[in-house]
């Protein structure tokens, strides 16, 4: 199999495995949705968190208004008696105002933050560094778990405007948001490699052969982006190396200057000629007056 090593930017997101008689059309596909499948389930376990810590979120209509407003308003959150957490809320106010502040108990809230824990290892970007393989079906391993931990907490379910249920309907709003610019269809994601963009309509053979062992690091990219910067010709591991070796070689080259010291030549001991002029008599001469 051929293990592309996938990049947004210089940042590594995942190794994927595919044949080099897959089509690039295939391929694409299937690396747009393992990538928008982690931004997913990241952007899950970033609201989790809070959902754990202030309870469901309010209606739109009612987010970011204070306690004083709400009442002159005469605005009823209809979801807060439906959707209360297994064992009972405790209050914990959301200071800006997005959350009912009805959170789950500690017992409860500790099954929410393991859950989190495990699916953002399973798709974590360490993966690259452990030589594992990022698949759908390990995204979907992910997303269940999550899903499944919510329930648990909240047997009656989400309000229908909780960002989270959205993201477990496939209904999120992203709009305006940081996260949409992350988001990538599989229409304007373009594949990159060598500096070259990989067309659809071809296959992976194409472009790096036959031999199913090649590892290839590749770039995605939205359409429209242009080319994105190529890989350095050394990683920034083997740069640090370099360094060290360098630092290295130059402390024991200062040890071999300080230790350089021709001192020792004017000892009786390193006199070649010492033995010679013992016999000689010329050892022990002075000149001058005595």
């Amino acid at each position: 199999m051929v293990q592309l090593h996938v990049k947004r930017g210089d940042e590594s997101q995942f190794l994927f495995n595919t044949s080099v008689d897959a089509p690039l059309e295939t391929v694409i596909q299937q690396i747009t949705a393992i990538y928008n499948g982690r931004l997913r389930v990241e952007r899950i376990c970033s609201e989790i968190p809070e959902l754990a810590d202030h309870g469901i979120t309010l209606p739109p209509n009612m987010q970011g208004l204070t306690e004083e407003q709400i009442e002159e308003l005469k605005l009823e959150d209809e979801w807060e008696d439906k959707c209360m957490p297994s064992g009972g809320p405790v209050f914990r106010k959301d200071e800006i105002g997005r959350r009912n502040g009805h959170a789950p108990n500690d017992k409860m809230k500790a099954v929410l933050m393991k859950t989190v824990e495990e699916a953002k290892a399973l798709i974590s970007k360490k993966q690259v560094q452990a030589n594992i393989c990022v698949t759908m079906e390990m995204v979907k391993e992910a997303l269940d778990p999550l899903r499944g931990a919510v329930m648990i907490v909240y047997p009656m379910g989400l309000p229908p405007h909780d960002p989270i249920r959205m993201e477990f309907e496939d209904r999120e709003d992203l709009s305006g948001t940081q996260a949409s610019l992350q988001v990538m269809t599989e229409d304007e994601c373009q594949l990159w490699w060598a500096g070259k963009e990989m067309q659809r309509g071809k296959k992976l053979q194409d472009y790096v052969g036959k031999n199913e062992k090649t590892k290839l690091v590749v770039k995605i990219q939205k359409r429209g982006e242009g080319a994105p910067a190529r890989e350095p010709l050394i990683t920034e591991e083997q740069q640090k190396q370099m360094m060290m070796h360098h630092y290295r070689r130059q402390e024991e080259l200062k040890k071999l200057e300080e230790a350089d010291d021709d001192s020792h030549l004017d000892s009786e001991w390193s006199d070649r000629q010492a033995l010679k002029k013992q016999f000689q008599g010329l050892t022990n001469i002075k000149w001058g007056p005595r």
